[in-house]
């Protein structure tokens, strides 16, 4: 608008509009100040500020489960557009070799022709790119580091998503999920006997696991921490150094677009809210199941109020409590006199004689450092989120990825297809069945074993700060060398517990291969501690 419009504009007002006007302005104004917003004058700006947020709304909008199954409809139906736009391609062809020699009279149509031939190619080449597009950008707005290895890996799942699968375990559901995994897991469908927390060794795992995730909160701060006041007094015991990425939580794109509009908010009305995501585990579930003939454990779940947990068998416990050198001593036995009651001490007994006594047997401190090591791997497993990883590995990004895949082997194959009718295509969707269980399967074994790897290094440092020697988690590998050295269903359970990790259970790599993994991450630990003192 001119300048001389302007004034014209504002010579055709006349006072009473202007008073009006202002007080429309005033009172607007005192109506925004009275709801404690944050207002600003009005004043130029750069047209690129709303960029980052923008950005960071629609990577929140990719990193989610519907983010695939948007893209396979997306795909589904540019796929289904591809036969009508090849056979618009050949035409196109078709009309503009024929035109110069038999129909020069539509000659003056051969750029327009072109001109849509062009963009045709455009088209189709646009419909094909669009797969490897929509799979690329969902993939890197689910792209995070692992905390304290820095591992890149995909989760996808929104912050709510996960915060709607804490909630469905928070409490009872932590039980009731293992339940079902236990009982389909069992021969008879019903799950095993569970333990009462006033068992010994119900007690005995509790109180090891405590011990262990009552130093994750150190995790956190280890940068901060004085390593001479926490590191052990024997100085041959190796000890972590701070870890490049902490125990924090995971940057969301959701979370970076609440974090940059609370800059416009006062301090004051910023709500204090933290989604489950963002909280540590911590107090774990743990549960103790009788099942003698096993001698493993898994964890299963994520998120706090005992979201997350350890499930341990019955028969690991027995197989330390019998191979450890010092075993425990075993339950008092009842005095000879009292075997066979009298007459009177039956009728009597209760009023006469005192309760018996039963001595609780005290497991070893090697006994428990053997438990904890197995504890700790569990709860790397907790501490890293894997659950969430599998869930998105096994359940989304591989069913999704394979379906687009097919899709558009079957649009590429369909004029070779028509000719034979349904039953080859039938044929082929149950093909892409079988071969979207065979990837997934795969799949699970190669994120398993990075998984298995990775909790085993992030359990060593659980050890060394809950006050036990890491070296032992050598140990306790290198003595299960011969067990289950491959990565195989173990027989008596043909597919392991979906979202669990099971020692021997299909998921747990080559021991070999972990004890070497551990032995350089211990000497990793000595070189950079080395390396500090020759700095210093």
């Amino acid at each position: 608008m001119s300048a001389g419009r302007v004034g014209l504009g504002l010579d055709r007002l006349n006072t009473g509009t202007l008073g009006r006007c202002s007080k429309l302005k005033l009172s607007l104004a005192g109506r925004i100040r009275e709801k404690d917003c944050s207002v600003r004058d009005f004043h130029v700006t750069r047209r690129n500020q709303m960029g980052p947020p923008l950005i960071l709304a629609l990577l929140g909008t990719l990193k989610s489960s519907t983010a695939l199954g948007i893209a396979n409809t997306v795909v589904r139906v540019a796929m289904t557009l591809v036969p009508a736009i090849v056979v618009k391609h050949k035409m196109l062809r078709k009309w503009i070799r024929k035109i110069p020699e038999h129909m020069p009279q539509w000659e003056h149509k051969l750029p327009h022709l072109t001109k849509m031939l062009r963009y045709n190619k455009i088209l189709l080449r646009v419909l094909f790119l669009l797969p490897t597009i929509l799979i690329a950008a969902t993939m890197l707005a689910s792209l995070e580091r692992a905390p304290l290895t820095g591992r890149w890996r995909l989760i996808l799942l929104s912050a709510e998503e996960e915060d709607q699968i804490a909630k469905q375990l928070a409490g009872n559901g932590w039980r009731a999920a293992v339940a079902s995994i236990l009982s389909s897991t069992s021969d008879s469908a019903t799950p095993p006997e569970v333990i009462p927390p006033q068992d010994w060794r119900a007690q005995w795992v509790e109180s090891t696991l405590r011990r262990l995730e009552h130093v994750i909160p150190v995790l956190q701060i280890e940068q901060s921490l004085d390593p001479h006041k926490i590191r052990p007094e024997d100085p041959e015991v190796p000890f972590p150094p701070p870890s490049k990425y902490p125990l924090l939580p995971r940057p969301r794109a959701t979370q970076m677009l609440r974090a940059w509009c609370s800059r416009h908010v006062p301090s004051g009305e910023e709500q204090d809210h933290v989604p489950a995501h963002t909280l540590l585990g911590p107090p774990y579930s743990v549960l103790l199941v009788d099942k003698p003939d096993s001698r493993n454990a898994f964890s299963y779940g994520f998120g706090p109020h005992g979201a997350g947990g350890v499930v341990v068998y019955s028969g690991f416990l027995d197989e330390i409590l019998q191979h450890s050198p010092n075993a425990a001593p075993p339950p008092a036995t009842v005095p000879a006199n009292t075997i066979m009651p009298s007459f009177w001490s039956q009728l009597f007994g209760s009023l006469l004689s005192s309760p018996k006594r039963t001595s609780t047997p005290v497991p070893t401190e090697e006994q428990t450092t053997e438990l904890a090591v197995l504890l700790a791997h569990e709860l790397a497993h907790l501490v890293l989120s894997h659950h969430l990883e599998t869930l998105s590995s096994a359940t989304i990004l591989i069913p999704s990825v394979v379906s687009i895949f097919t899709d558009v082997v079957r649009t590429v194959m369909f004029p070779f297809t028509m000719f034979f009718g349904p039953f080859v295509n039938d044929a082929l969707a149950q093909m892409s069945k079988v071969g979207s269980g065979e990837i997934s399967k795969r799949g699970e074994i190669c994120s398993g074993r990075k998984m298995e790897i990775e909790a085993d290094v992030v359990s060593a440092r659980l050890l060394a700060y809950a006050g036990f020697d890491p070296r032992e988690a050598i140990k306790f590998w290198e003595r299960r060398i011969d067990q289950n050295t491959e990565c195989s269903a173990d027989s008596n359970l043909e597919t392991p517990p979906q979202g669990s990790w099971a020692m021997g259970q299909g998921v747990h790599p080559l021991n070999q291969e972990r004890v070497l993994r551990l032995r350089q991450e211990l000497t990793r630990w000595e070189k950079v501690w080395a390396e500090a003192s020759h700095s210093h």
